[in-house]
This record gives structure tokens, C-alpha cells and sequence, in this order.
């Protein structure tokens, strides 16, 4: 017998980790830290996979400051394409370190404090809404009201 989950787990951006039913959200801000663009994964789905979709919407910039998850050789060849410098810092099983700033990495607690406010909204915190297009939206507009207002 095949293992079958949920249906709509996959389109729903629904996933299975440690924790249980789980989703990601993946985010693009900008140095004010304001939200550019949003994503919405499964739990169990690797940072990086998500993290060439978000760069295809990277305004121009001098340094891209990324979690230890999004450290790819592929996602360090899209940055440095875009012109941009990444400050990623290297997962630790990697062979080969790239040159990394701990001074300018510190910066990258903007993300997490637009993260801390957008589950601020009970809605967003604990994600009531069954369908990813749904919670996306839910997101975004406490993101305009948070950010953009």
C-alpha cells in the first residue's frame, strides 16, 4: 500500500515537519524593512527551493543579507547575477566557506522583527484560513496595515 496524505496538503502549502502540520512563510523586505513580497511553502519544504522564487522579485541592491537556510551555491550564483553582493552566512557542513560579515549580518534582524509584527495578528499567528491563496491574502493585508499605512 502507497502512503497517501491529505489532499490539497501540496496546493495548499500544508506540510508535515517535527511540529506537525506546518507552513512557511517566506518574505523579501526591503532595508526600512517594509515586506516586498511574501511566499508560502509546506513545513517539511527546504528554505532554499523558495528562496530562488522570492529572488526573482530582488529590486537592485548593493548586499542581500540571507538566513543560514537559504546558503546554496545556486541561490549565491542568482544573487551574484543580480549585481548584488550575498551575505549569507555558510551551513556548517560545507567545505568550501564564502567570505562572510558577522558586523553586516546584524542588519538581518529586520526580518525577524516584520515577522514578530505580522504575528501580532492572531489570524496570521495560528492560520485560520484553510486555503494558501486565503492566508496569503490575509498576510498582505496585515502587512498594508502594518507597514504601508
Amino acid at each position: 500500500m502507497r502512503r497517501r496524505g491529505q489532499r490539497g496538503e501540496q496546493t495548499q502549502a500544508i506540510g508535515r515537519s517535527r511540529g506537525g502540520r506546518t507552513t512557511k512563510i517566506h518574505a523579501l523586505i526591503d532595508r526600512l524593512g517594509r515586506p516586498l513580497a511574501f511566499l508560502l511553502t509546506g513545513g517539511q519544504m527546504a528554505d532554499c527551493t523558495a528562496g530562488a522564487l522570492l529572488l526573482e522579485r530582488l529590486p537592485a541592491c548593493s548586499i542581500l543579507l540571507a538566513d543560514k537556510g537559504y546558503d546554496s551555491d545556486a541561490i549565491r550564483r542568482q544573487i551574484e547575477a543580480a549585481g548584488t553582493a550575498p551575505n549569507i552566512p555558510p551551513k556548517a557542513n560545507r567545505r568550501w566557506k564564502p567570505c562572510f560579515s558577522p558586523v553586516l549580518y546584524r542588519g538581518r534582524n529586520a526580518i525577524e522583527r516584520m515577522f514578530g509584527r505580522l504575528k501580532d495578528f492572531r489570524r496570521i499567528a495560528t492560520r485560520y484560513d484553510r486555503l494558501a491563496s486565503n492566508y496569503l491574502a490575509a498576510i498582505c493585508i496585515a502587512a498594508i496595515v502594518s507597514y504601508w499605512l
